[in-house]
């Protein structure tokens, strides 16, 4: 028995050790020499702190800031545990809301989400994104079209022409990947950033 037990023993040692403390040691360290800012969070710093992250969206409800897409993510209710309430771009609950196309809450919380940007004059179409929250609840992009639907909206609120609004958002979009993969998009930090950065 203490012949096979032996041999069970230093190959789980082993591979311990290859698998839980080499390898993942190895990975790491490639990542940071040929990615360390997408291996550190992809973060974003401006006057040397750190404002954001270009993976996370960030809830702007300002009618100075463009806004980003509808989050579905929640939070532990503080009054009672054992209920959630709403908690937008919560990156420790990163989750979608689960609801099927046919679903009534889904429809409702679109429609009132549709009826609040019309109600508050952020926007005079709404596009998809604009509705509809993304599968992680932490999507920090917006397409194109809602970003130009929101400009007159932020124009009017910083004081500043429409036209300078919408070349800044024109400038800040991103291309499909390779030409081909995925959609054009604008990242809402970035955008605000740059906004700020307006004199």
């Amino acid at each position: 028995m203490l012949s096979q037990l032996r041999p069970a023993i230093v190959m789980i040692l082993l591979l311990t050790a290859l698998t839980g403390l080499a390898y993942p040691l190895a990975i790491t360290g490639a990542a940071q020499l040929a990615l360390s800012g997408a291996a550190n969070g992809s973060l974003i710093e401006q006057g040397g702190k750190i404002v954001g992250s270009e993976l996370i969206g960030q809830n702007f409800t300002s009618d100075r800031y463009f806004h980003g897409r509808p989050s579905a993510t929640s939070a532990p209710d503080p009054a009672d545990a054992s209920k959630t309430i709403d908690a937008p771009y919560n990156a420790a609950n990163s989750a979608g809301s689960n609801f099927g196309p046919t679903s009534k809450k889904l429809i409702d919380r679109v429609n009132a989400t549709i009826e609040s940007e019309f109600a508050a004059g952020r926007v005079d179409t709404i596009s998809a994104d604009a509705a509809t929250a993304s599968g992680s609840g932490l999507d920090p992009h917006i397409s194109p079209n809602y970003a130009l639907a929101q400009v007159a909206t932020v124009a009017k609120a910083r004081g500043l022409s429409e036209e300078r609004v919408r070349a800044l958002v024109e400038s800040a979009g991103e291309g499909r990947l390779l030409g081909v993969i995925g959609e054009p998009r604008i990242n809402v930090l970035r955008l605000n950033l740059a906004l700020d950065a307006l004199k």
